[in-house]
């Protein structure tokens, strides 16, 4: 199949969201045959729910806004005609004005809801609830190797400690062994009436930095409303619209632990594989091109350059304008301040220079107008009220008394 009937980009950042986003895959269709140049990505390509679907993984040991944003780069030069991304796998959820816990899913929305896009999944959830623990143990019925890393956990081991409480030993050790017991959050179960793991829409923060630190997730929470953080998303806005889906396996504090993580990454790849059967094809078909919108978007940047560059002009004449203003200023319509006129001190200067002074100068003067070396011109240069005119005056008398 041509690169070109690839619509829908699926990136990951680890190699456990990797194989989880494979295993939710209808079909499976045979490598590219061809890649963009320099291009070192490593693709899975396969359908659901009648979309192409293209799925790149970080190379080995990178993470990061950075890495995620080559990758995206790179899978948008092999894949001309992908319309919009989907950025799937765990991150770390923030509990603190929310019942988050581990295996939930939260979903990038800075409003704090689905959106168009996901307004019929999520009525759909709130009608019927969610099948996507059944899902998960479909895939792993037919895959039994993946039961160990993937399948799902006991809840007990969904352990929520106070903000304050920071890991106890070394940072590998088990909570359960190591840390009290008596510094845990009680949470009363889930009903019946509710699902297991529950979908949360809002602001997930994206940075180069694992969190660890249970107070400042909190201050986040607060001020900022953040329910989730990771690593990876904020790399890809450069490059194609991308929808955020994040599977909770810790909560951000010291307490991490890596137990949480194959089942966490299951669930985010369960709800993106019903996100896409709730999108028509033709509807996906219908959208711009992703590398047209970013296009527009580095249209659109460069315009508002422009414009401020023109800004910068207009305001660089305006303040030659005001200069040349001020020099125009007739400086016989300014007010005279009484008795600070220049030449008020004209009228209480002394004649001579006082006896004893101004010895050295005066002396410097009569050399040069005996010396037949001299030149032809004295200048005497100084500020206003310094003596010039008392020098020159009683340079002036001297030389009159000699004659």
């Amino acid at each position: 199949m041509s690169n070109d009937q690839y619509t829908v980009g699926w990136i990951c950042a680890l190699m456990t969201e990797y194989v989880a986003a494979q295993v939710f895959l209808e079909k499976r269709h045979s490598r590219p045959e061809t890649l963009s140049p320099n291009d070192n990505n490593h693709y899975t390509l396969g359908e659901i729910g009648g979309h192409h679907i293209v799925i790149a993984v970080l190379p080995d040991g990178g993470y990061g806004t950075s890495s995620a944003a080559g990758v995206a780069r790179d899978m948008v030069h092999s894949f001309p005609n992908g319309r919009f991304g989907l950025m799937v796998g765990i991150g770390g959820g923030v509990p603190t004005k929310q019942d988050i816990r581990l295996g939930d899913i939260v979903v990038s929305s800075p409003g704090n809801g689905g959106g168009g896009l996901l307004a019929g999944l999520q009525a759909q959830y709130e009608l019927e609830g969610h099948r996507l623990v059944e899902d998960i143990q479909s895939v792993i019925e037919h895959n039994t190797k993946l039961k160990h890393k993937y399948a799902r956990l006991y809840s007990e081991s969904d352990r929520l400690y106070q903000s304050h409480f920071t890991h106890v030993g070394v940072s590998w050790g088990s909570c359960a062994e190591l840390c009290d017991e008596s510094k845990l959050i009680l949470r009363a179960k889930r009903t019946e009436e509710q699902d297991d793991h529950a979908i949360h829409y809002g602001l997930i923060a994206s940075g180069n930095r694992v969190i660890k630190d249970a107070m400042f997730r909190d201050k986040l929470a607060v001020e900022q409303d953040v329910l989730c953080f990771e690593m990876e998303a904020a790399g890809l806005a450069n490059h194609f619209p991308c929808l955020v889906i994040r599977g909770i396996c810790d909560y951000a504090d010291s307490h991490k632990c890596k137990e949480w993580q194959g089942y966490a990454a299951m669930m985010a790849a369960a709800y993106a594989e019903d996100v896409l059967r709730q999108i028509v094809p033709q509807r996906v078909n219908a959208e711009q091109k992703a590398r047209e919108v970013l296009n527009d978007i580095q249209n659109q940047l460069e315009d508002v350059s422009r414009n401020v560059n023109d800004l910068r002009v207009i305001t660089s004449e305006s303040a030659r304008d005001v200069n040349a203003m001020a020099q125009n200023i007739d400086l016989k319509e300014l007010p005279v301040a009484e008795g600070a006129e220049f030449n008020t001190y004209m009228n209480q200067h002394e004649e001579e220079c006082l006896p004893g002074t101004r010895k050295e100068l005066l002396l410097d003067i009569e050399k040069w107008a005996v010396s037949p070396e001299g030149k032809c011109i004295f200048w005497l240069n100084g500020l206003a009220g310094t003596g010039k005119s008392t020098i020159s005056r009683t340079v002036a008398k001297l030389f009159k008394e000699r004659r």
